[in-house]
């Protein structure tokens, strides 16, 4: 089995990569196998099956270009909101008006491609943004550009519902409850949006009668099997889990046949025989597909294509990408991505990873694990370091290039080939990389954060925490206070390079994804980080 995620798609041709990865699993015959490409699972909280209190809200009918850009229109069509690398950029255009804005544990100046440009930029235009409230766990790169902060409870502190793709084929949900109470005035975030929603007014505060997040999230359990406890909520309480062992296991979910009350009302196409049935409004969508096997036509699921067929061609694709005056066969066809091309001896390409210990600018406040990895010196090929004469340890000047449009219609996003800006690193010399490629980590190279990000040795802050008790004592004495050994006043390596803040904002064409692995740059020899 070959499988697609976020380094596949992350390329200008990502869309198509995907696409023959998934086709490579058909030709083998691995789809909806054991041990092979299975989908079909619904993952996610439904309201079905986890009821939300009465009344529930309308959803917001407002279309924006921030969500909905037409230079993508397949953006939201397999993926919601994979172009939130461009709201900024479009807020600073007039694209859409914003009055409040509110932020959830997002550092998008960490974390954002052009971060501590475009994005901090637009952060600090109070003419753009004229209220901004975050809400977060640590003071973060965006609680530093905000108005109003709002100290969340972590993930140990809170209540919800959690549901993730099941290695077992089977739908599970787990059910997250304070291990200790949030300390000094952090809440839950969801409870600080319920309060918001109940002073609105009297016809915003109906939808949010029913408590707190703990009665939400009780209110959810209510169709879970009890077992010998009161309820569905008393038993996640003690177990944590939930397997719905009900249904079968998600093998050739395409071949499962629809139920009569599926097929009531239906109709079959008989050029096609996709199964149409219509909803409340009268609208028709397919449902299914009528196969014949042995003689004995039966009605099946399908794919999830408008044919209910596996689709090697996708006219969908054809027809998007002509409204834009792009060409596509509608086939996953290698297209060589623009920038690459011809590129001169000079020119390598930039690519970023995650360690398996840090998350995108949520986790080097973590002393345990930035201890671990506090440090991203650029990996460089050792053929390649020899011929620029680089060894371990050397400092490079690493410039970066916005990219340039492709043959095919498609235009990139200030695809001027222009620099985007420059970062000093130290490299690491390494077989285990392609002479033309270089790599930086992401998570690191925090400006403002605590203690162990910044890699700062020294006591803790004299001010009170979040309002506990202690205000003016004498400041607390830890190993942060005395033994912070990254520090590079200490002789340490520091805390790292924020390679997100020279990262083009580079859309790829139809589905807007972020192009993270594409980056032309450059290279040359200085004496140090400040020289």
């Amino acid at each position: 089995m070959a499988f697609t995620n976020r380094g596949t798609g992350a390329h200008y041709n990502g869309l198509n990569a995907e696409r023959a990865v998934v086709m490579l699993n058909a030709l083998v015959g691995a789809i909806g196998q054991p041990g092979g490409y299975c989908y079909g699972l619904e993952e996610k909280l439904s309201a079905t099956r986890y009821p939300q209190p009465q009344p529930v809200p309308p959803k917001p009918k407002l279309r924006t270009d921030l969500e909905d850009p037409p230079e993508w229109p397949l953006a939201n069509r397999w993926q919601e909101m994979k172009v939130g690398q461009i709201v900024y950029d479009y807020i600073r255009q007039g694209r859409a008006k914003v009055d409040v804005y509110l932020s959830y544990t997002i550092s998008s100046p960490m974390t954002w491609p052009e971060g501590r440009s475009t994005t901090v930029e637009v952060l600090k235009d109070e003419s753009l943004i004229p209220f901004h409230a975050c809400s977060d766990v640590v003071y973060s790169e965006m609680a530093h550009y905000a108005d109003l902060i709002l100290p969340d409870a972590t993930y140990l502190e809170r209540w919800g519902l959690d549901t993730r793709n099941s290695l077992e084929l089977q739908h599970f949900v787990t059910l997250r409850q304070p291990m200790v109470q949030p300390p000094g005035e952090a809440r839950s975030y969801a409870d600080v949006l319920f309060d918001i929603g109940r002073r609105l007014g009297p016809e915003q505060a109906r939808y949010f009668q029913f408590g707190d997040h703990e009665a939400f999230v009780r209110h959810q359990c209510a169709n879970i099997p009890a077992g010998g406890e009161a309820d569905g909520f008393e038993y996640m309480k003690k177990h944590g889990v939930y397997v719905d062992r009900s249904a079968p296991k998600s093998y050739e979910v395409h071949r499962r046949r629809l139920t009569p009350e599926q097929l009531r009302n239906a109709r079959v196409d008989e050029a096609t025989q996709v199964i149409y049935t219509a909803n409340a409004a009268g609208q028709e969508s397919a449902i299914g597909l009528m196969i014949e096997e042995d003689g004995i036509r039966t009605a099946v699921r399908g794919f999830q294509t408008p044919s209910r067929k596996f689709e090697l061609y996708c006219p969908e694709l054809v027809k998007v990408a002509t409204t834009l005056g792009i060409t596509d066969d509608g086939l996953p066809s290698y297209i060589p991505i623009p920038a690459h091309q011809n590129l001169p001896e000079d020119r390598f390409i930039l690519t970023s990873f995650k360690w398996n210990v840090h998350t995108q600018a949520r986790t080097a406040n973590q002393k345990y694990l930035t201890e671990i990895v506090h440090d991203n010196p650029m990996w460089i090929n050792a053929s390649t370091a020899a011929s620029l004469g680089l060894k371990t340890g050397d400092w490079v000047e690493l410039t970066t290039y916005r990219p340039v449009s492709g043959p095919h219609g498609d235009q990139a996003y200030k695809g001027t080939g222009e620099p985007v800006g420059s970062e000093r690193v130290r490299i690491f010399v390494t077989q285990g990389i392609h002479p033309r490629v270089f790599a930086v980590s992401n998570s690191l190279g925090y400006l403002v954060s605590g203690r162990a990000a910044l890699a700062r040795q020294g006591e803790r802050n004299t001010e009170a925490t979040l309002g506990q008790q202690g205000y003016g004592r004498t400041p607390e004495q830890d190993d942060l206070s005395t033994s912070l050994w990254w520090d590079e006043r200490q002789g340490g390596r520091g805390n790292g390079y924020n390679v997100n803040r020279i990262i083009p904002i580079n859309p790829q064409p139809l589905i807007g994804n972020q192009a993270w692995f594409d980056t032309v740059c450059t290279i040359r020899k200085v004496e140090g980080r400040e020289a």
